[in-house]
């Protein structure tokens, strides 16, 4: 792994090329039917150029179905569940305010959100020197494939999700895009085996539920995950969460709009990072490593804070699997979360770490900051010492994810 040395100008200090570790791929039309058995080709997710359907939010969980419109879109069709491309999550340049949850096909779409070339090419327009991207179509966990009725496809699903990432999305990068795996969701062996194979090849990522209680599955507090999260510490794989893996978001009512959603989805991550420090599981794996996606950090101060005191004052609550350090302990040690747009999180770095902190773009999504990138970071963080900036930019995600990467 390199060690880079930062420098500082007078003024605000440059800001050295950029790893995002919140990016997100939209996945080929043809990456599954090209990795499946024939016998599973009919069954297995495959493209459709239907109309546009409506999308509706019920219960903080998004239906959609084709309409009857002459308006077109690239529909995924798997077993009996459909989704259509969105120009929401694949619009990079559009300005926000034009942006519509309306289907689209790839004719409509710009080729870095699929074509690794073409990725890299707007990571150089972005100031971006590595990206980790996390899941689209199978969602933010792969959560998709755990919730389908054959069970052996979903397997060869997740694997071959798993095998074009390495070594067609990442391939010949060169070390700029990152491999960030999923696993079967609904078996903890055999997603410590799928942990294992990829780690093998080079992968120190995998893409996990904030929330898997949401998804129908065990909870953290029980013993199930332990497979999975040895396989992560022993092999040193950062469990990555992005916002809103857990399917669903918290909302105040049926009759609230979308709005209300997405001002509330860091819920999502405070529930669970509290979760995983009142679960044991970090003084368990001590090396263990999670990493937030997406959230921002502003809140993070407070719920440490509050955990903290709780840890202190709630001792009755929490009998005899009371942690043995307070949660500031393991948070400092074992979590780190990623910005985009905070201005209060950077006010209060000292008191979250700026070891702790990663930079990310989220490109292709609309609320991302291509082309953009560098002149953001200045705005957010250039003001800091050069050794802040170069650990908030880069550093940090170089160290955690053990990247090789010189400039």
């Amino acid at each position: 792994m390199s060690q880079e040395k930062p420098h500082q100008a007078n003024g605000t200090t440059p800001v050295p090329r950029i790893v995002s570790v919140d990016d997100h791929v939209v996945e080929p039309p043809q990456m599954f039917q090209d990795r499946l058995p024939e016998k599973f080709k009919d069954e297995g997710p495959r493209i459709v150029v239907e109309p546009r359907g409506v999308i509706k939010l019920v219960g903080g969980v998004w239906h959609e179905a084709p309409g009857d419109t002459d308006e077109m879109a690239a529909w995924w069709h798997y077993e009996d569940h459909r989704y259509q491309l969105k120009q929401i999550i694949a619009c990079p340049g559009i300005p926000p305010e034009e942006v519509e949850p309306f289907g689209i096909t790839y004719d409509d779409i710009a080729p870095g959100c699929y074509e690794p070339k073409a990725r890299i090419a707007d990571m150089e327009k972005n100031h971006v020197e590595a990206s980790l991207c996390f899941p689209n179509y199978p969602r933010f966990c792969g959560q998709l494939f755990a919730e389908r009725k054959n069970m052996e496809l979903s397997k060869l699903c997740v694997a071959a999700y798993n095998d074009w990432m390495v070594d067609e999305w990442c391939g010949d990068s060169g070390g700029r895009l990152i491999p960030l795996c999923i696993v079967p969701l609904w078996n903890v062996e055999l997603a410590a085996a799928e942990i294992r194979r990829n780690a093998a090849r080079g992968v120190r990522a995998v893409a996990f539920s904030e929330l898997p209680v949401w998804l129908g599955l065990p909870s953290i507090h029980t013993t199930y995950w332990d497979p999975f999260i040895e396989a992560c510490e022993e092999t040193g794989t950062v469990i990555c969460m992005h916002i809103g893996s857990g399917t669903k978001t918290v909302n105040t009512g049926d009759d609230a709009p979308a709005i209300i959603g997405a001002n509330l989805i860091a819920c999502n991550s405070i529930a669970s990072m509290i979760d995983w420090i009142f679960s044991g599981k970090l003084e368990q794996f001590p090396k263990l490593k999670l990493l937030y996606a997406e959230c921002q950090i502003g809140w993070i101060p407070y719920f440490v804070e509050r955990a903290d005191d709780t840890w202190q004052t709630h001792q009755w609550a929490q009998g005899e699997t009371r942690i043995p350090n307070p949660p500031s302990f393991y948070y400092r040690r074992n979590i780190f979360g990623c910005f985009f747009k905070d201005t209060v999180g950077i006010d209060m770095i000292d008191r979250i770490g700026v070891d702790n902190v990663m930079f990310e773009t989220d490109y292709p999504h609309q609320d991302g900051t291509f082309p953009h990138s560098k002149q953001v970071a200045e705005r957010l963080f250039g003001h800091l010492d050069a050794e802040a900036v170069h650990k908030i930019a880069r550093g940090n995600a170089i160290k955690l994810l053990d990247l090789d990467l010189t400039t």
